[in-house]
């Protein structure tokens, strides 16, 4: 599909979005349901995602059928049915159990920048994905996962570093995904033709990079601010449901 990204988010016709703030350059394809989330600049979801109370990074690949914040269901309880939480779907006089959604919407997902979330993997509740992290394809993530550090399996396990760890702690402090979109596009050449050594060597210590943030790392990568440029996307109301 041909398509043309903008400052405007792309959301697909059959996309849902509720209540959720998404950056410049962003993309919601086909069928993918969005709610209570923020998506940071340039980051995109393929087909088929569902997405819940979760903060997205920059430049965040999400494949298709990506889960993000699959909740879960009270297993200390009698039944594991959501009659008990969602009962006023079932009963005029009975009430959605407030202090229940409240617990869930605590363990909010966060997902750092220049990530990759591959196809039909899921990220668990209270879960952090660090900056330059990669999830393998199928993988069910649930514990955090280091900056520049590749998961796979079920549950996930670290398969090995992206780079070492100076040089993810470099690549954290040098920020790209913090530049504006001229840079970015004036170091397209070098983002497609350098090593990340030589990247690093030539972009460390330059004075221009208008960052819009701070290095975010596994430690203090909680709500980042400024992800976004606070354009906010609100249609009809969706429920994602629960598994």
């Amino acid at each position: 599909m041909t398509r043309k990204l903008s400052e405007t988010p792309l959301i697909h016709p059959t996309a849902q979005v509720e209540n959720s703030t998404l950056g410049r350059w962003t993309e919601i394809a086909d069928r993918s349901r969005v709610s209570e989330s923020e998506l940071g600049d340039y980051s995109y979801m393929m087909q088929d995602c569902a997405v819940w109370c979760a903060t997205i990074g920059k430049f965040a690949n999400i494949a298709a059928s990506v889960r993000i914040n699959a909740t879960n269901h009270p297993t200390w309880r009698p039944t594991l049915h959501h009659f008990t939480y969602r009962a006023s779907d079932y009963w005029d006089d009975a009430e959605h159990e407030g202090e229940f959604f409240a617990q869930r919407r605590a363990k909010r997902v966060t997902v750092g920048h220049d990530t990759w979330l591959g196809h039909g993997s899921t990220i668990l509740p209270g879960v952090t994905v660090g900056d330059g992290a990669a999830v393998g394809a199928g993988a069910v993530v649930s514990k955090d996962v280091a900056p520049y550090t590749i998961v796979a399996g079920v549950p996930a396990k670290p398969i090995r570093e992206r780079f070492d760890r100076r040089t993810a702690e470099r690549y954290q402090a040098l920020a790209w995904w913090n530049w504006d979109h001229a840079r970015l596009r004036a170091a397209l050449d070098d983002f497609r033709e350098l090593s990340a050594e030589a990247f690093l060597e030539k972009y460390e210590g330059q004075s221009n990079t208008r960052k819009s943030g701070g290095r975010l790392s596994i430690r203090n990568y909680v709500r980042p601010r400024h992800i976004v440029s606070r354009i906010v996307v609100i249609r009809e109301p969706v429920h994602i449901p629960d598994t």
